[in-house]
């Protein structure tokens, strides 16, 4: 019996997935889908992550771009390397370590993210 439910959650889970998807993309000016994939597919952030860019799942696109938002207003960038992020308490939580280059910030948003 335990193993007939696991198929029944992971189709669940799939389905709560791609109704997240459609809600998420909406459709763009010209009515016609917007896309759902790849780096517009709406993922979940970890609570940490979440801290700050938000909750609810969102496009990595916006994930990104609201860290970047975040780097800029509290002046998390190093003054003599810009491509340099010095981590906050917030940021530190997400990186695992007190700088990090916006080069292998992805890489670390990626564990973070479902």
């Amino acid at each position: 019996m335990a193993k007939a439910a696991a198929p029944k959650k992971e189709a669940g889970e799939k389905a709560a997935k791609e109704k997240v998807a459609k809600e998420v993309a909406g459709k763009k000016k010209d009515g016609t889908p917007a896309r759902v994939d790849g780096i517009h597919k709406p993922v979940i952030p970890s609570p940490e992550l979440a801290a700050v860019v938000g909750e609810g799942a969102k496009p990595r696109s916006e994930i990104i771009s609201k860290l970047w938002e975040h780097i800029k207003a509290n002046d998390l960038q190093d003054p003599k390397d810009k491509r340099q992020i010095n981590a906050d308490e917030k940021l530190e939580k997400v990186f695992g370590k007190k700088s990090v280059s916006m080069f292998e910030m992805n890489k670390h948003v990626s564990a973070h993210v479902k």
